[in-house]
């Protein structure tokens, strides 16, 4: 791409602008027909998402979740409605249907899920976007090689959350340079102001700390949006952040900077914000922007030949770990299907994915001891069918991914988790090791398959098996040899113990 920027002509900037305030209006009417919703967090992202997917972004919008697409996620899910607008703008549902926000019979839910076709993982406990585009771009960029690039809004509030910053240190550390964060500085948390409100610079230190390229801009002008956004597509060795300065309920009279405005509908407001608003557009019929196309296609991924590509080779009797059964059995599925991928939190020597690792150091992620990114990562890496995780650690620190890991069901994700060290056969270790709730924690997961071998050809048939079923697996491994007892040749299914 030509690193001369043309800025956009007066016709687009303009209708970029209506863009923006249509959305605000669409937002406002459907948080008004639901009567909740967050109309006030929709108005300050509005510019940001009028130029993104009106300017921006690549994809395809007969095909949402096409491959070749590039990626966009909403960390701060409450703002759901600004996003389901602008996908009914773009012409993918009628904009009538956005007035069924929230309503018992619509999938147009509060906070976005993939029960929509254009949603590729379920977003509102904060903090967790950051990781999942992580994920995706480092999919995208290692194991797809494409050109689609990842977007991710994120509140300035979430920012305190530490999974944030986690996935700041992953993102720098593998130079996902196809990865952009927009932070929606909009100042106003949900009952406070958050801690830094205004202050920018601050922001764009601590992104810079973290490794990232980074740029302050003014989130409402739709010029500078097209300019970072532009200038963030060319560089390299970094991904990039632009801190936007935004105002809460932007455009919205009476309601504009003004605390004690989360969450709620305007209601009596809305009459008067709707007619300020309409009087603001230059052109109140369709738009005249254009969508850009994907300019290159990828191929779709055949993830049904996942398999053992030998059988189990192991002696009657024979001691070994279940957790050694786990990497072997990772290195026969991988050579079966090229999309079988493997990460973990520097346990690898433990847990025994550096097997894996070993014969597949390109399929390998080492997300060091960062949990709640490891898991958010591995889902990432999982959305559009694109990869067959396999995420290992110590099954205790599991835990602490507690709220990924159920928001990767609610995502309808395919993602295999495998806790090493479980239960108190590491006596020795005290109890911080111990993994004695991972059971409990696992099956609470709707929809969600546990598996515990008892010996090293259970394990690998358990591996096998949990790669070809849908949703959250689980398969818990320990760290004593124990002996092997069922012959090579035993066959295992789901829901069935033996």
């Amino acid at each position: 791409m030509s690193a001369d920027y043309h800025r956009p002509d007066a016709k687009i900037v303009s209708e970029l602008k209506d863009m923006a305030n249509k959305l605000r209006m669409h937002s406002i009417k459907a948080t008004d027909a639901s009567n909740s919703g967050h109309p006030s967090s929709c108005s300050s992202a509005a510019e940001i998402m009028s130029v993104l997917f009106f300017h921006t972004m690549k994809y395809d919008i007969k095909n949402p979740r096409g491959a070749s697409n590039d990626r966009f996620i909403l960390s701060k899910g409450h703002a759901a409605p600004i996003l389901y607008a602008a996908w009914a703008e773009a012409g993918l549902f009628p904009t009538e249907d956005l007035l069924n926000l929230r309503k018992i019979t619509s999938d147009l839910e509060g906070h976005p899920t993939p029960r929509l076709n254009f949603i590729d993982v379920g977003t509102g406990s904060l903090g967790q976007g950051l990781s999942i585009a992580a994920g995706m771009a480092y999919t995208g960029k290692y194991f797809d090689k494409a050109d689609y690039r990842v977007y991710c809004l994120i509140g300035d509030g979430e920012s305190a959350e530490g999974s944030i910053w986690e996935a700041m240190a992953f993102a720098s550390y593998y130079k996902l340079d196809n990865l952009v964060a927009i932070l929606d500085v909009n100042r106003l948390g949900q009952s406070d102001p958050t801690p830094l409100q205004h202050d920018v610079e601050v922001y764009k230190k601590r992104c810079e700390a973290f490794g990232w390229n980074t740029c302050i801009t003014d989130g409402h002008d739709v010029d500078s949006l097209c300019k970072v956004f532009h200038q963030a597509s060319l560089v390299e060795g970094k991904p990039t952040c632009i801190v936007a300065k935004t105002l809460k309920g932007k455009y919205i009279p009476g309601v504009e900077d003004l605390e004690n405005w989360h969450g709620k509908p305007l209601t009596k407001n809305s009459e008067g914000a709707l007619t300020h608003l309409k009087n603001l557009l230059n052109n109140p019929g369709p738009h005249q922007l254009t969508i850009k196309s994907p300019e290159k296609t990828i191929p779709e991924t055949d993830l049904s030949q996942v398999k053992l590509s030998e059988l189990p080779a192991y002696e009657l009797g024979q001691q070994v770990a279940t957790r050694a059964a786990y990497g072997t059995a990772l290195v026969k599925i991988g050579k079966s299907c090229k999309y079988v991928v493997a990460m973990d939190g520097d346990t690898k020597n433990s847990t025994f994915s550096q097997t894996f690792m070993k014969a597949f150091p390109d399929r390998f992620i080492e997300c060091y001891i960062a949990e709640q990114n490891l898991v958010g990562v591995g889902i990432g890496c999982a959305c559009r069918n694109r990869a067959i995780p396999f995420i290992s650690t110590f099954a205790c620190f599991l835990s602490r991914a507690f709220d990924q890991i159920r928001m990767g069901a609610i995502s309808q994700t395919n993602a295999n988790f495998c806790g090493s060290h479980a239960g108190i056969s590491i006596g020795e270790d005290g109890p911080s090791q111990m993994a004695l709730e991972d059971i409990a924690m696992f099956r609470s997961i709707p929809g969600s398959t546990v598996f515990y071998p008892s010996d090293a050809v259970s394990c690998e048939r358990a591996i096998e098996l949990a790669a070809r079923t849908k949703g959250i697996c689980f398969i818990r491994t320990s760290r004593p040899s124990v002996p092997v007892i069922y012959k090579n040749d035993e066959q295992f299914n789901v829901g069935q113990a033996k």
